[in-house]
């Protein structure tokens, strides 16, 4: 019973064995002069042993063996001249490869028409979806409640004044300035979270840098433990003693200011070039913010500014008043000057220069601010009388500079008075409608000018001050 041919290996084939010597030499099928042969059926190929001549015409492709479950197998029986091919066992993969099929899925893949991809993204996004929450509530929580800061690590202490009256969140940003907590934010928070928000207290209390919120919330609401009620007085730069005496009458500040001025041990004027008959304390009084205790006298205030002093005008550099053969209380008086004329940052130490230039020139310096010290006048035009006092403050009249300093500089006036600018400039006045800039010149026909431009300027404004002027 003849079955269907095998099927042979897909990456082998079987060799033709080599014909005998004498065997006679095969001849094509078509070759009308032989007979076809008793298994051979007309218009077939020969097997592979017989096509391997030359002549041998190519053999048609086989077709796509078709994959059948035969419940029985047929058997062929091979012919006396076959060689058989062998048994080969042909992979299911390879076997629908050629017959252009799809074999059987691999181990653990998906089902055909079915992807992985898509359940693996959602996975994902809902493992985040519950991952980013968790990881917001864990780091809010160690924001708030702090589990890894130690208050043994708190920092150098620090003075605050807590405003009365001040909410959770102003102290909380006050804190926060100062470097005593984090976050204005997180301590507001934790204070609410504590129910502590309207328990703080207000007035002066000594805190710590870096500390935690709940140690800066136990200091704040403890009863008596540190707070000690204080109010601030502020002394504005360029202020004379008498000015500010009365300022301070006003805030009721108990004590004679003017008088405690007079009686200070802190500073000596002598020890800083001042003459011997110098006992008023004159430009010694730092400007500043201070931090008083409740019933502080005006002996506080002097003795907290003469301390200041102290320590801020060693930061001065001298080395250009010195060369000039001046003084370091000379370098106070110039100062007082140019805090009272310079009304712009960048007009001091051009002013400073027009002193510079003046006292080595021997010109008189022509600065009306001296004299109104001298007169207590700081807001009213001087009378042309007034000009003609016979002082040694009137430098309009007088040469060199005043007996004393005129007010109390800040900082940026004593620097300037120090370190001058490097001009030849002798004069100088108000630029109209220069927002209190001023105009300098290095000759008197030049000032002239600037002086006209001014008196013009102040006509159109009936008389006002041309300093400043209305868009």
């Amino acid at each position: 019973i003849a079955g269907p041919a095998p099927i042979p290996h897909p990456r082998y084939q079987e060799p033709a064995p080599e014909p005998a010597a004498d065997a006679p030499r095969p001849r094509p099928a078509s070759d009308p002069e032989r007979a076809p042969q008793a298994d051979e059926r007309v218009g077939e190929p020969a097997f592979a042993h017989e096509r391997a001549g030359h002549w041998a015409e190519p053999a048609p492709a086989a077709p796509e063996p078709e994959m059948r479950h035969e419940p029985t197998p047929t058997v062929r029986v091979l012919g006396a001249d076959e060689e058989p091919l062998g048994t080969k066992r042909v992979a299911a993969s390879a076997m629908a490869s050629a017959a252009g099929a799809e074999g059987p899925p691999r181990f653990g893949a998906p089902p055909k028409g079915r992807s992985r991809g898509p359940r693996r993204a959602r996975r994902v996004i809902l493992g985040l979806l519950v991952l980013i929450p968790l990881l917001a509530l864990a780091w809010v929580a160690n924001a708030i409640w702090q589990p890894f800061k130690d208050d043994a690590s708190a920092g150098a202490a620090v003075r605050v004044t807590i405003p009365s009256g001040a909410g959770t969140g102003d102290i909380g940003d006050l804190l926060a300035r100062k470097g005593i907590v984090d976050s204005g934010f997180f301590f507001q928070l934790r204070a609410r979270l504590d129910g502590a928000g309207g328990k703080l207290r207000s007035g002066g209390i000594t805190l710590h840098k870096d500390m935690t919120y709940a140690a800066a919330l136990k200091a704040l609401t403890a009863k008596g433990a540190g707070a000690v009620a204080t109010s601030d007085v502020t002394v504005p730069e360029g202020r004379s003693i008498a000015e500010e005496a009365v300022a301070l009458r006003k805030l009721g500040l108990p004590g004679d200011y003017a008088r405690a001025t007079r009686r200070s041990n802190v500073l000596d004027p002598r020890d800083y070039g001042a003459p011997k008959s110098i006992t008023s304390r004159e430009g010694f009084l730092w400007p500043a913010t201070y931090e008083l205790k409740k019933g502080a006298s005006a002996a506080t205030l002097v003795a907290d500014q003469l301390a200041a002093f102290k320590q801020n005008f060693g930061r001065i550099d001298l080395r250009r008043a010195r060369a000039r053969k001046l003084s370091r209380y000379d370098v106070l008086i110039i100062a007082s000057m140019v805090e009272r004329e310079a009304e712009v940052p960048r007009d001091r130490r051009l002013i400073a220069s027009v002193i510079y230039n003046r006292l080595q020139r021997h010109i008189p310096l022509g600065i009306d601010a001296t004299l109104r010290y001298r007169l207590n006048n700081w807001t009213k035009p001087l009378k042309v009388s007034e000009l003609a006092t016979p002082s040694a403050y009137n430098t309009r009249r007088s040469q060199g500079l005043p007996p004393t300093p005129i007010g109390n500089p800040g900082l940026a006036s004593l620097q300037a008075a120090a370190r001058p600018a490097d001009t030849s400039y002798l004069y100088y006045v108000v630029k109209p409608c220069g927002d209190g800039a001023h105009a300098f010149s290095r000759t008197a026909t030049q000032f002239q000018r600037d002086v006209a431009a001014y008196d013009r300027k102040r006509a159109q404004l009936g008389g006002k001050d041309p300093s400043h002027c209305s868009k």
